[in-house]
């Protein structure tokens, strides 16, 4: 692959059809948008890798909806590894990227550097909310943790949630090309069966816990076809996932020639944050003075920091909140981030 070919497929988004399965897809490369996410903290290998898998599951679902603005993924337990969220934003408009950011918290006294990191996450669940924006309702879907990876965890939502089968096969690490500094990448490839009107429904699920699986909402032939495809899945290495020496559309027609593939507009992807003193203002407004003032530091000041992107945020207490006594624009220092 040439390195014009692969400035072209890192970051991307690109949907696919295989006509013969009435099976949809998508695969996903991420190169220096998942090594600024990470490069924003200074992450454990354990939550860099939950990290990095999770940035790379949200690009694909993101991707897979009519989204007018954000679609939001999290994970919760009860474990050392406490939280991780992931955002992605739709396009502003046509030949712009769609924008992903994602963080983590954690309790780094507890992790355990040998013992499986979403071991690590402990009992909790998978979260997918839909937010198309002002005048909208969002949408929310949750189902417990299960299957061994947050990998597992997408496919029992989709199973449970959305009645739709679906599949994740991903890879993601550090690698270094010759010559180059050692950075993130990672890829991978999600699989969907074509939405039906009146999918098999059981009182129970086989899967882990009595959840849904895809097997339970797919009839003989249907079956037949979904596990054909999840078989050439299989094939698939972990390099051919993360590139760059094999572009998409190749992986594609190796894996997928006799399934009828075919592609369409790949996406672009890139690091992205929403943040800013406007939001923090909006997100204190609902606080009194007496409020304000338990925030205030020593040195009369009010501090936000983004978990995302980590920007500092500083403010004059006097105007935050409902019962600001200042006008923004009075301010002693502007609110901006360092």
């Amino acid at each position: 692959m040439t390195l014009t070919t692969k400035i072209a497929w890192d970051d991307t988004v690109l949907p696919f059809q295989l006509d013969r399965s009435d099976i949809r897809g998508r695969v996903a490369r991420l190169d220096q948008t998942l090594d600024q996410i990470l490069g924003q903290h200074d992450y454990p290998p354990e939550v860099e890798a939950l990290v990095a898998e999770a940035a790379l599951l949200t690009a694909l679902i993101g991707q897979t909806i009519k989204l007018r603005w954000k679609l939001s993924l999290q994970v919760r337990g009860d474990g050392p590894i406490r939280l991780i969220a992931t955002d992605f934003f739709a396009p502003a408009g046509e030949d712009t990227p769609g924008r992903i950011r994602a963080w983590a918290s954690y309790d780094a006294a507890r992790l355990e550097p040998r013992v499986d990191p979403f071991a690590q996450i402990g009992r909790g669940y998978f979260a997918i909310l839909i937010d198309q924006g002002q005048g909208t309702t969002p949408y929310q879907g949750i189902t417990p943790l299960a299957g061994g990876s947050l990998s597992a965890c997408a496919e029992a939502y989709f199973a449970q949630s959305e009645q739709l089968p679906t599949r994740f096969q991903l890879s993601y690490g550090q690698s270094r090309e010759p010559g180059q500094v050692t950075s993130w990448r990672a890829g991978g490839v999600m699989l969907q069966h074509m939405p039906k009107a009146s999918p098999l429904m059981g009182e129970g699920g086989s899967g882990e816990g009595g959840l849904m699986a895809a097997t339970d909402l797919l009839d003989e032939d249907e079956g037949e076809n979904w596990g054909r495809a999840n078989i050439l899945l299989d094939t698939a290495e972990a390099l051919e996932l993360i590139g760059p020496r094999v572009a998409p559309t190749d992986l594609l027609l190796r894996l997928f020639h006799e399934e009828w593939p075919r592609v369409f507009d790949a996406l672009p992807v890139k690091f992205g944050c929403t943040c800013s003193a406007e939001r923090v203002r909006t997100s204190l407004s609902i606080y009194s003075a007496r409020d304000i003032g338990h925030m205030t530091t020593d040195d009369g000041r009010v501090t936000a920091d983004c978990q995302f992107c980590g920007a500092h945020y500083e403010f004059d207490p006097a105007t935050l909140g409902f019962e600001a006594t200042k006008d923004p624009g009075e301010e002693d220092g502007d609110g901006t981030p360092d």
